[in-house]
């Protein structure tokens, strides 16, 4: 069964939550391109000192900064393993964007 009633409009989503929907959906297959995409996204977001940011607690602002940090060093020290810890990175990703992005699944339940 549907949530959207008939007739009415579907939510949209941006070009960018579609984009951070893919990276982040765990059957998709990571390539650097996107890895270096979410680290722009987060330093324009940082840049840009963008509210949902401004709304984070330091310790929680902290632990993002861990984990962008650990993915550029991943990227700079490695060309390739992104098979090999695909899992560990998608997380690593998650929590260096934390509060910037909200999972579809959790969007779709948030708007019920």
């Amino acid at each position: 069964m549907s949530d959207v009633l008939p007739g009415s409009p579907a939510p949209q989503l941006s070009l960018t939550d579609l984009k951070l929907d893919k990276i982040m959906d765990p059957a998709h297959p990571l390539c650097k391109e996107e890895v270096v995409w979410m680290l722009e996204f987060i330093k324009k977001k940082v840049t840009e000192e963008d509210p949902k940011l401004m709304d984070l607690a330091q310790p929680r602002l902290l632990q993002n900064f861990r984990y962008f940090a650990e993915i550029a060093l991943m990227l700079i020290q490695r060309r390739n393993g992104f098979d090999q810890e695909a899992d560990r990175l998608k997380s690593w990703l998650s929590e260096a964007s934390y509060g910037l992005h909200s999972p579809r699944a959790v969007r779709s339940r948030s708007s019920d």
